[in-house]
């Protein structure tokens, strides 16, 4: 299993996941930017980012 917590990158958001799959907690990632942050277009550099902060749990 893999962990992300937006709050490693948003800094005051408490969203996170806990997937299987990397690629599921980026879909994940992806529609709660657009509907809670307002970023419709992720930037390869969000992806990025994001992908250095997953972590494996469990």
């Amino acid at each position: 299993m893999k962990r992300f917590a937006c709050g490693d990158v948003v800094p005051g958001c408490e969203a996170s996941w806990v997937c299987s799959e990397e690629d599921e907690i980026l879909a994940n990632v992806a529609r709660h930017a657009a509907s809670a942050h307002g970023i419709t277009h992720v930037p390869p550099e969000l992806v990025t980012t994001v992908r250095s902060h997953i972590v494996a749990v469990g």
